[in-house]
């Protein structure tokens, strides 16, 4: 289960949405090797995703937008 926490704790500078999809992200490949490799998840994938996040397995990198471009 993703806890308010758990957000904050990965937010740091970035918005809430970056790290929504980050996660959701995360939590797609985690489920699409899964289904490659015939293997039955006992997490959830969006779990094992903040956990990978939170750990620092992953990181969350917001791009940035040029000034040329605003």
């Amino acid at each position: 289960m993703l806890r308010p926490t758990d957000i904050e704790k990965l937010r740091g500078n970035k918005s809430r949405y970056a790290v929504v999809m980050g996660v959701a992200k995360r939590a797609r490949t985690i489920a699409e090797q899964a289904e490659e490799e015939n293997a039955i998840l006992i997490e959830k994938p969006v779990s094992l995703a903040v956990a990978d996040l939170t750990e620092g397995d992953y990181k969350i990198i917001v791009p940035q937008k040029d000034e040329e471009e605003e």
